[in-house]
């Protein structure tokens, strides 16, 4: 797939990138599922049993077999691909979100723990559309400069889904049971799933190969070592057939053959289908007594020996690559996305008892937290349009700490329409940081690990609003609301001074290579 040129380029330009467009769609119509399928269950769940605990345990199952079995789903795909990952994932998803449909459609049909253990089910086999697509993103747009927008355009789409989830709900129960909702949520999350996997973009994407995890990277290293053995790679001649007087097995002076240039073809032959002990079999039975006896047979072996061995160290250096250094290398983006989402988890909670304290109606929650959206919505895309000379891991920090200072004024806040503003400036920062997160984990990815990296950084925003929440109990229950807004603050600014000697490290000149010189994209 061509990339559109470098330079400044719109978000049109995303856009504009061939399969771009009907890769997007079909991933938010998938994605669209995440903010309906939840609340469905809880309301379905309610009604079947009539009790909220009951609905908050299998809702609580549901989300954290999704959200903590993200990477695993994720490393899946990394190794056999989108298509062959996606679909089995989506059909056994399918199906037990419609089992549970069937077990909830009556009250008191089942025994409560026969949902919640399908309800766990369904979780741990949820596609994770929104890592898968944002690997798609880095293979299609190579340029930085066009990444970094396309990152910006993906989260605030996913930002506007999560917030319209829950309305689309409000209005399809309206007439409608709630398990109706659910119906319609997988329904989603299929079509976008199938609409998904059929894209030239995902097709064109293959299992990581052997090597770099480059679509036919060791396709080429092969081509060029056939061209070693055949004479066709323009660096060594084809091995001819020598002249050995006097070989073992009674060669008259100038008889012609087939001695070192056949062993020799078939030890590169083994070479490049990387079975280098293969090829020194072959240097040392049939053709020893025409090798030039046991020099020849010595040759043999130390060149199958050093094939094997570059083999096996390979191996050993992707399994380093692909197994612990896939956390390690983006630290600094998982330790700020599970501030950010820490940070949220406690403001959501903080507003709910601001407007409760001060008799405020339950609807003027929604539009203060929509304000939050909002602003998110427009950093997000301020932060795409502006071409940085900033380093990211430099700006992480800047980023998170412009979160904690904008929180620390929302304590200020006398009522409700100021405290809308100030969760709006607040906002302003939580998609940039956000997508920063995501630019740095997928520079420090290897090749064959970028869907779980991505995974892993939406996993720890998931479990960080999930802990906050929990953390936000207590605090609401015994400080004011200024002081709690301050609490969240101080998570913010606490993320950005964890980020911030990381940075450090990661801001050098060649730390990060830039795009485009590491990979090569497919032609469509």
């Amino acid at each position: 797939m061509s990339s559109t040129p470098v330079g400044r380029p719109s978000y049109a330009a995303v856009l504009r990138i061939p399969h771009a467009r009907r890769t997007f769609a079909a991933a938010l119509l998938g994605r669209l599922s995440y903010g309906i399928v939840p609340l469905s269950v809880v309301l379905a769940v309610n009604r079947a049993s009539g009790s909220y605990t009951v609905a908050g345990t299998v809702m609580a199952l549901f989300g954290a077999t999704s959200v903590f079995l993200s990477p695993a789903r994720a490393a899946l795909i990394d190794r056999y691909g989108p298509r062959r990952t996606l679909v089995p994932m989506v059909t056994a998803y399918a199906a037990l979100l419609g089992l549970l449909t069937l077990l909830v459609r009556r009250p008191g049909a089942v025994s409560p723990l026969v949902p919640a253990a399908v309800a766990a089910a369904a979780g741990a086999c949820t596609p994770p559309l929104g890592p898968a697509m944002r690997a798609v993103w880095s293979r299609l747009a190579p340029d930085r400069a066009l990444l970094q927008r396309a990152y910006s355009l993906d989260g605030v789409a996913e930002e506007l889904l999560l917030v319209s989830g829950p309305v689309l709900v409000g209005i399809l129960t309206g007439f409608a049971p709630p398990t109706a909702g659910i119906a319609f949520g997988t329904a989603l999350i299929v079509a976008g799933t199938a609409g998904f996997v059929m894209s030239p973009a995902v097709g064109a994407a293959r299992p990581a190969d052997v090597g770099t995890g480059r679509p036919g990277a060791d396709r080429g290293a092969g081509a060029r070592l056939r061209g070693l053995v055949f004479g066709r790679g323009g660096v060594v001649p084809r091995p001819k057939v020598l002249s050995e007087p006097g070989a073992v097995g009674g060669s008259a002076p100038g008889e012609r053959r087939p001695g070192r240039g056949v062993a020799t073809q078939e030890a590169l032959r083994g070479l490049v289908s990387g079975r280098g002990i293969a090829g020194r079999g072959a240097l040392r039975r049939g053709h020893a007594g025409r090798v030039g006896g046991p020099a020849g047979v010595r040759r043999g072996v130390l060149l199958g020996s050093w094939t094997d061995g570059r083999s096996r160290l390979r191996r050993v250096r992707l399994r380093r690559q692909a197994g612990r250094g896939v956390l390690r290398g983006v630290l600094q983006p998982v330790v700020a996305a599970g501030g950010v989402g820490l940070t949220l988890g406690v403001v959501d909670l903080v507003v709910v008892a601001f407007a409760e304290q001060r008799h405020y109606g339950d609807g003027t929650v929604a539009w203060t937290l929509a304000a939050l959206s909002a602003g998110s919505a427009v950093g997000g895309l301020v932060n795409g349009a502006v071409h940085w000379r900033v380093p990211a891991p430099v700006r992480l920090p800047l980023v998170a700490a412009g979160l904690g200072v904008a929180l620390f004024g929302a304590g200020f806040a006398p009522g409700l329409g100021t405290l809308a503003v100030a969760l709006a400036a607040a906002g302003f920062f939580v998609s940039p940081a956000l997508t920063t997160a995501y630019l740095i984990a997928d520079d420090a990815a290897a090749p064959a690990a970028r869907v779980r990296v991505g995974a892993w950084v939406n996993t720890v925003v998931n479990a960080g609003s999930t802990a906050g929440a929990a953390v936000a109990g207590p605090l609401v229950g015994g400080m004011p609301t200024a002081l709690c807004f301050a609490a969240a603050g101080t998570a913010a600014l606490l993320t950005a001074l964890a980020t911030v000697r990381r940075s450090r490290a990661r801001s050098t000149p060649g730390a990060v290579p830039e795009r485009g010189e590491a990979e090569s994209v497919p032609a469509a």
